[in-house]
Parts: C-alpha cells; sequence; structure tokens
C-alpha cells in the first residue's frame, strides 16, 4: 500500500538535508511512499517583527534563489528533482558554498541534468516565488509548520530532526522514515 507523505524543506537546515537523504535512498530501495516536496521559508520564519515579508523585500531576494531552483525543477524537470535536490543540499552542507550565488546554483542543474537557462527563465517568470509562498504559508496555516523537516501524512504534521545521514543504506533509510511515518501516523500526539 503506497502511503502520501508530505515533507518541508530548505536548503539551509542540516536536518532537512538528512531527511531529504533517507527519502531518497529509501525510495532507491523500493520504499512504497508518494511524497509531496513542500518549499518552507525558514528566512521568512525568523523575519524580525515589523520586517517586510522576505517574498516582498529585494534585499532578501538571494536567499530566496536556490529555493525558486527547487521548486522549478520540482515541478518542471522532477526527473532529474531527487539529484538536484541532493546537489543544492550538498553544495551548502558539504561543499560549503554559498547558493544564494546564481553561479552555485547553476553549476548544481548542469551537474546533475537540469536545464538550468530554463530554471532561471522561469524563476524570472515569478512563478516559483509564487508558488514557494503559496506552499510555505499553507503549511503555517494549514498544519502550523514552523520547521524543517516536518513531516505530513494523515492530516497529522511533526517537526522532526534526523540526527544522522543514511550513506546509502536504503534499507536503513527505509526504516528510519518508516518509523516516523509509523509515529506519525499512529501516535499523532507526536510532537
Amino acid at each position: 500500500m503506497t502511503i502520501s507523505l508530505a515533507v518541508t524543506w530548505d536548503y539551509r537546515c542540516p536536518f532537512a538535508r538528512n531527511a531529504t537523504e533517507h527519502i531518497f535512498a529509501a525510495l532507491d530501495a523500493g520504499a512504497d511512499w508518494d511524497v509531496a516536496w513542500v518549499p518552507f521559508s525558514l528566512n521568512q520564519v525568523h523575519n524580525a517583527e515589523g520586517d517586510p515579508d522576505v517574498w516582498d523585500d529585494p534585499t532578501k531576494a538571494a536567499n530566496l534563489l536556490a529555493m525558486q531552483a527547487g521548486i522549478a525543477i520540482r515541478d518542471g524537470q522532477p526527473e532529474v528533482f531527487p539529484a538536484v535536490q541532493r546537489a543544492l543540499f550538498a553544495a551548502r552542507h558539504d561543499e560549503g558554498r554559498d547558493i544564494r550565488k546564481t553561479g552555485v546554483i547553476r553549476d548544481s542543474l548542469r551537474m546533475n541534468g537540469a536545464d538550468a537557462d530554463e530554471v532561471f527563465t522561469e524563476i524570472a517568470s515569478g512563478r516559483p516565488l509564487r508558488v514557494f509562498r503559496t506552499e510555505h504559508d499553507d503549511a503555517v496555516s494549514d498544519h502550523d509548520v514552523f520547521g524543517v523537516p516536518t513531516f505530513i501524512a494523515d492530516g497529522h504534521a511533526a517537526f522532526v530532526r534526523v540526527m544522522d545521514r543514511p550513506h546509502g543504506d536504503g534499507e536503513r533509510a527505509r526504516m528510519t522514515i518508516g518509523r516516523i511515518l509509523d509515529l506519525l501516523r499512529g501516535w499523532p500526539e507526536l510532537n
């Protein structure tokens, strides 16, 4: 039986990177999950009271660029989304690169089979930013999401810090995410 779940991500968070790697490793190993990836802005959550929303603040535009690229790939080039998702997390957390820079994002896209020009044309259209804002706001209003990664299944949501990486072990990854889903779906009092 296929399990449907959603998970929030922001490339800034190492715990979101860990969860993402577990999910993809488990899927690669045959996990029967239908995963919806929900962009979430840690910049917006940590925005000072009285400051403009990050979506409306041109001085914060670079902070949202990698996420917009991820959204454009998720929606327009889904066949390379797993590779690009891993690459953008790796650029930030493993390589220490500045994913606010267009060149870093373009490298991650190109090296993983994505059409970088198409992605940046899409970003220039404004659609990924509108999607980012809408999906972030919906996660907050519908599920009280406040961070990443938040797992959402069967109408329940929980922020979960996955502390380790799967290191290519698909069965371990499946067990890790499976435990989260078992708790979330079977014990919704989990917080």
